[in-house]
């Protein structure tokens, strides 16, 4: 897929996501979402947010396992 067309697909999907209102959540299926695009430096750096931002939440939880097993592989 051509780069601008992935940086399309993410913009498409930042800009449907920010009109929720459980930021958490958005931060860290955006996080999965790069994560399925192979973009690991990326997803890391928006889980850590996401843990940075919200370390009380489910989500956090959800990130930490992430980061642990990116960490592992």
């Amino acid at each position: 897929m051509a780069p601008w067309i992935q940086t399309g697909f993410i913009i498409l999907f930042l800009l449907v996501t920010a009109c929720s209102g459980d930021k958490a959540k958005d931060l860290l299926e955006t996080a999965e979402f790069e994560e399925r695009q192979m973009n690991l430096p990326h997803a890391k750096q928006l889980y850590e947010e996401v843990i940075h931002l919200y370390p009380s939440s489910k989500e956090a939880d959800t990130a930490r396992a992430r980061l642990a097993r990116l960490s592992r592989d």
